[in-house]
């Protein structure tokens, strides 16, 4: 299978250097957070209200509305860097789509040219990173390395999917760094675990190159199991990410190790949960076919073209690759599963 942007993530990542999680954590001065409230070290960021409101709005494909909600906290909270992240995610699924295309019996985002249309997503990134490294330079904070981490995640995933491995592995780099430093104050700040997650998982994919790069660099190597334990601690227990990683470790499973039945598993309940996003039912689909149960890989496919998706060139896409799917569902045997 061509390298994708997934995988041109995990390489960018690999090529630079890592090492194991900190041991222990260290005692940290705290520190104010969004909602007002004094974070104590080993707990939880306590996040706004309208958080729960936003990541709806974003997984349920109302992609504007997220904004919107986004822009306001922004106003609110200019010098915090949550909103901004927000905004990205928010923007970050419709990049997806304009660069989604139906191959190997998966419909999901493979390449993307550089263009400027991508320029407000990576401003937003940026100003998210700066913003927590302001306040990184008064307190050092869990919070804070999550978002610097989440940040440079977010630049790093469109630079894999652009296939610019330096910029890529400069922004993986720094992101990986920032996760690990927030576990070290906080090891029960289970959204650091979705990236860390990825990484574990994805070494162990191109094993046979990291390997080498190992020999000459001295990093550790991976384990899928590991990463899909850590993927699982951020599905459970995360306050950001669990849709995030839910959908990541799907198509991992389904793409990666053809396991098939336990990816369908983990989608869903991101298909109950969000039933408007076509994204979800696509994936969903996808599954069904390649279990060989063909009525309802047809079903998830037609309730993804019947979600009332807001943006026009979103809902054509939709069409298309639902076109896509219905027909390779036609030419497929009666039962595949395993294959």
């Amino acid at each position: 299978m061509p390298m994708n942007g997934f995988k041109l993530l995990a390489v960018g990542l690999i090529t630079v250097a890592c090492s194991s999680f900190f041991a222990a954590s260290a005692e940290r001065p705290s520190s104010t957070n969004l909602s007002g409230q004094v974070a104590a070290p080993h707990s939880q960021p306590a996040l706004p209200p309208n958080i729960a409101a936003i990541l709806d709005h974003i997984y349920s494909a109302h992609t504007e509305i997220a904004i919107l909600e986004a822009h306001r906290m922004q106003e609110q909270n200019p010098n915090h860097p949550l909103g901004y992240i927000l905004e990205a995610e928010a923007r970050w699924w419709t990049i997806w789509w304009d660069c989604s295309e139906f191959k190997y019996g998966i419909s999901m985002a493979r390449h993307r040219e550089k263009i400027a249309a991508d320029l407000p997503y990576l401003d937003l990134a940026a100003k998210a990173y700066v913003l927590a490294e302001a306040s990184l330079v008064q307190h050092d904070t869990a919070e804070m390395r999550l978002y610097a981490g989440m940040a440079d995640a977010l630049t790093a995933r469109l630079y894999g999917l652009r296939g610019e491995a330096r910029n890529t592995a400069r922004a993986g780099v720094r992101a990986r760094e920032n996760l690990q430093k927030a576990l070290a104050l906080d090891p029960s700040l289970a959204d650091a675990y979705l990236g860390l997650g990825l990484y574990n998982y994805y070494v162990d994919t191109l094993s046979a190159m990291a390997r080498v790069l190992r020999f000459f660099m001295g990093i550790p190597g991976g384990s899928k199991e590991e990463g899909i334990r850590q993927l699982r601690r951020a599905i459970a227990d995360g306050q950001l990410t669990p849709a995030l990683a839910r959908f990541y470790l799907t198509i991992n499973l389904h793409n990666f190790d053809q396991r098939y039945e336990p990816a369908l598993e983990v989608i869903s309940p991101l298909v109950r949960q969000y039933p408007e996003n076509p994204l979800f039912r696509l994936a969903q689909g996808d599954l069904y076919a390649k279990l060989g149960r063909k009525q309802e890989a047809l079903s998830a496919y037609q309730a993804a073209e019947a979600c009332e998706v807001p943006d026009e060139q979103c809902r054509k896409k939709v069409a298309r690759l639902v076109r896509e799917s219905t027909a390779a569902l036609r030419l497929r045997p009666l039962d595949i599963a395993g294959s």
